[in-house]
C-alpha cells in the first residue's frame, strides 16, 4: 500500500478480479500521465500499481487503447508522457499563435544546440572555432532560459572556461528517451557533417521540428 502526503493507496488491488485489477492499473497509469505536464519516471508509475505488475504491458495495452486517438503514449527522458500524433501537427500549427507565442529557435540557435547534443561537454570557444564564427553569449543565454542546455565542468583549456551540456528538457522538448535516440554520430561523422577537432560544421543537422517553425514563422 503506497501513502503520499497522507493519503493511503491500496495498489496490490486484492479483493478485485484479476481483469479488474489490471484496468483499475490501467486507468491509475493514464490519468496520472494525463494530469502531469512533464514526462512520468517507471519509480512514481509503480508507487500506484502492484509490486509484481509490469508498467511495460500496462502501457503497451493503454497504447493499443489509443491506437485511434490524435494522441499517445511517447518514451520521452526516461519516462512517458501524453504527445500529440505527428500526423496532427498541422493543425496544432494552424491555431498556435493563440496559445502558443514563444519564439521559435533560430537556424543559428538550432545550430548550436545541435552541436551540443552530439559534443558535449563542449565550451562556447569549441563551437565557435568549429563554426568559423563566433557563438555569441546571448545565442548560449536563451538556449539556457529555454531550458534546453547547462553548464557542466569546466574545461582543461587555459581561462578553464565552462562546458555546456543538455538537458532533461532538451529531451522532453524534442521527443527523445535518452540522447542515445539522436542520429548517429559516426555516420554523421563519416559524412564529413560533425566535427569536433580540426575543420568546422560544413551543414549540420537543426533539429527539423525548430527548422520548420522558423521558416513558418520569421522572426
Amino acid at each position: 500500500m503506497a501513502r503520499s502526503e497522507g493519503i493511503a493507496l491500496d495498489t496490490e488491488l486484492a479483493d478485485l478480479p484479476q481483469a479488474l485489477r489490471w484496468r483499475t492499473w490501467m486507468g491509475r497509469i493514464e490519468a496520472v500521465l494525463f494530469a502531469s505536464a512533464e514526462p512520468v519516471g517507471r519509480d512514481t508509475l509503480a508507487g500506484i500499481v502492484g509490486r509484481e505488475c509490469s508498467i511495460d504491458l500496462l502501457i503497451e495495452d493503454i497504447s493499443s487503447e489509443l491506437s485511434d486517438r490524435p494522441y499517445e503514449i511517447a518514451r520521452v527522458a526516461g519516462g512517458w508522457q501524453f504527445r500529440t500524433r505527428t500526423g496532427f501537427s498541422d493543425a496544432i500549427r494552424a491555431v498556435r499563435g493563440s496559445f502558443d507565442e514563444t519564439r521559435p529557435l533560430s537556424p543559428t540557435e538550432g545550430l548550436v544546440l545541435t552541436a551540443i547534443a552530439y559534443l558535449q561537454p563542449v565550451t562556447r570557444g569549441e563551437i565557435s572555432r568549429m563554426m568559423g564564427r563566433e557563438v555569441s553569449r546571448d545565442v548560449i543565454g536563451r538556449l539556457h532560459r529555454n531550458g534546453f542546455i547547462a553548464r557542466g565542468p569546466r574545461s582543461p583549456e587555459p581561462g578553464a572556461p565552462y562546458t555546456y551540456v543538455t538537458t532533461a528538457g532538451f529531451l522532453e522538448h524534442f521527443g527523445l528517451d535518452t540522447l542515445r535516440d539522436l542520429p548517429d554520430m559516426e555516420a554523421l561523422e563519416d559524412a564529413g557533417l560533425l566535427q569536433k577537432d580540426g575543420g568546422g560544421i560544413s551543414d549540420m543537422p537543426v533539429f527539423a521540428e525548430e527548422r520548420e517553425a522558423t521558416e513558418e514563422d520569421p522572426q
